[in-house]
């Protein structure tokens, strides 16, 4: 609203994280199968378990004895960090510890209701991979990213919120010819020495103070989950109601009883898993009455 006082279109640097290797998870995610790779699944599969038997809640606490971690963003919510990362210590490849780590729900079967194959293809990320065999691992998940997380979620969300206030959105990274160049670009020249984006910072060298680039990278985060255990909480209830759940036939509604019940007590941060949700039965409310108001 604010750009829009001043300006009809606006330049957006989405694209730069998923060409230039920007997000901290893709060496977080290499780093870590190297580390797991060579560990047999069993023993994975203990340390898994060993770790779950710790509630987020609990790891939380202990946490919050360590010296500076408040001062550390990244370490913000480490016992549901720490549960996440054992959901996926026994994943048989590095594409399968990775799917693990975006995703919000390790077993989405056992909280959506079988449909048809003709209904609900497999995605990009969970069985319709396309071939790319001549990527390294890192390069794999940037693809990957490329495909799924940037046109199904970042673009989308810009997209809604310029046109919600009639500002148009442009974004230069994904230019073709931008686009394929940086695909011409060996990893090295994206990340080198653990810093991301390495070449896009030797050109911001040129123009833009060091003070402005050399920064934490933050993310574009609200207090979901505060919400929902505040000023969300009747709302969301209405929409996660049993009986209605049931009745709708679309989510079984005991696993995600006991998951909204955990998140309202504070024992997890469910609040993304359970937005998934709520914005389906949410849309589902919405065509009801559309539907009721046609007839």
């Amino acid at each position: 609203q604010l750009a829009r006082q001043q300006v009809t279109v606006s330049l957006s640097g989405d694209g730069g994280d998923e060409l230039f290797a920007g997000y901290n998870r893709y060496q977080l995610t290499a780093q870590m199968w190297r580390k797991l790779s060579w560990l047999p699944k069993p023993i994975r599969a203990v340390a898994a378990n060993a770790i779950k038997s710790v509630s987020p809640h609990s790891w939380g606490k202990a946490a919050a004895w360590i010296p500076g971690i408040k001062q550390h963003p990244a370490l913000a919510g480490l016992g549901d960090k720490l549960h996440k990362a054992a959901g996926v210590l026994a994943s048989k490849s590095v594409d399968a510890l990775y799917l693990g780590l975006v995703s919000q729900v390790q077993t989405p079967t056992s909280w959506v209701k079988s449909v048809p194959s003709f209904i609900e293809p497999p995605t990009k990320l969970s069985g319709n991979q396309p071939n790319l065999n001549g990527l390294n691992d890192v390069e794999r998940m940037m693809a990957l990213d490329g495909m799924t997380y940037l046109p199904d979620d970042i673009l989308c969300k810009v997209d809604r919120a310029g046109m919600g206030v009639s500002l148009e959105g442009r974004v230069p990274f994904l230019d073709h010819r931008v686009f394929e160049f940086a695909w011409q670009l060996p990893l090295s020249y994206k990340l080198r020495d653990g810093q991301t984006k390495w070449v896009l910072r030797q050109v911001l060298y040129k123009y833009v103070p060091k003070e402005l680039i050399e920064r934490p990278k933050v993310g574009f985060g609200i207090p979901l989950h505060d919400w929902l255990r505040g000023p969300l909480r009747d709302w969301a209830e209405a929409l996660l109601n049993a009986e209605r759940l049931d009745k709708e036939g679309y989510f079984y509604s005991t696993p995600i009883r006991t998951i909204w019940s955990e998140h309202l007590s504070g024992k997890k941060n469910a609040a993304h898993a359970l937005w998934g949700v709520l914005m389906f039965q949410a849309w589902l409310e919405e065509q009801s009455v559309l539907k009721a108001v046609s007839a």
